[in-house]
């Protein structure tokens, strides 16, 4: 099983995450944000990676750092999990449509970050949740990660299927790279032979 576990504690946040990416999309999530949580919600479920994700922060400034930091602690715990990348997909894609809403995804765990994001959101707050945190989320997890991860809402008039397809298709887009191809047991897929 490829699993980690990652604590993060600073000034700002104590983030605990536990990653299991041969899961079976099972999760227990407690940011104090609850749409991010919702949103944390599709990684596991339609990524099929079981995730325990609790976070104390300084909410009463604003969801930032919170939002921020579970970007970087989840990407911590991937990379552990994902080791030497022996036999993975290494690429995944994802388009993943909510009613006017349809999103695109496409991740490389190449060992570089990187990404790029184009979401032009319809409203600025989801709830308690700024839409502006969504990058703040996924450039944390590339960077840790180390991903490349491009992003695109192609189109949306409600930021709310906005935001979800997003995280839909990212979670997609993961659990294909992420997962083994038994055509490729036990070898580095990139020319290079290391990642």
């Amino acid at each position: 099983m490829r699993t980690a576990e990652v604590t993060r504690n600073t000034a700002e946040t104590k983030i605990t995450v536990r990653v299991n990416l041969d899961g079976t999309g099972q999760a227990k999530l407690a940011t104090g944000i609850g749409f991010f949580d919702h949103m944390l919600d599709q990684i596991a479920r339609h990524g099929l990676i079981d995730l325990d994700i609790h976070a104390e922060g300084d909410l009463h400034i604003d969801g930032h750092h919170t939002v921020e930091d579970v970007g970087i602690t989840l990407g911590q715990a991937v990379y552990k999990a994902i080791g030497d990348k022996k036999g993975i997909r290494r690429y995944g894609h994802a388009y993943v449509p909510l009613d006017e809403a349809l999103s695109r995804v496409v991740l490389d765990f190449s060992g570089r970050p990187g990404l790029i994001m184009n979401v032009p959101f319809k409203s600025g707050m989801i709830g308690t949740f700024d839409t502006q945190l969504a990058h703040e989320f996924f450039q944390g997890f590339a960077n840790h990660a180390f991903v490349t991860l491009h992003i695109d809402n192609l189109r949306g008039e409600n930021a709310h299927h906005q935001c979800e397809t997003v995280f839909k298709a990212f979670a997609r887009a993961l659990r294909f790279a992420a997962e083994l191809d038994p055509r490729a047991a036990g070898t580095i897929p990139s020319t290079k032979g290391s990642l």
